[in-house]
C-alpha cells in the first residue's frame, strides 16, 4: 500500500525518483524499491517522508481509522 502512495505523492509533486531521492537522502534505486515495496521502510525513512510530504505515518501506511 505504502509504495503506490509513495509514488503517487512524488508524481503529484512532479518529482522524478532521483529527485526525490537526493532530497531524502537516499538513492534512486530504494526510492523505486519503496515504490514496488520490494522493501520495507525504516522507521527513520517513513519519518522523513511523512515530514517531507507534510503527511501522517497511517496515511503513508494506509492505515484507516474506525
Amino acid at each position: 500500500m505504502y509504495g503506490k502512495i509513495l509514488k503517487d505523492l512524488r508524481q503529484e509533486k512532479g518529482l522524478t525518483q532521483a529527485q526525490l531521492a537526493q532530497d531524502l537522502e537516499t538513492t534512486q534505486r530504494n526510492i523505486s524499491r519503496y515504490e514496488l515495496e520490494t522493501i520495507d521502510l525504516s522507521t527513520e525513512m517513513v519519518s522523513k517522508i511523512c515530514k517531507y510530504f507534510k503527511i501522517s505515518a497511517d496515511y503513508l501506511l494506509g492505515i484507516k481509522g474506525d
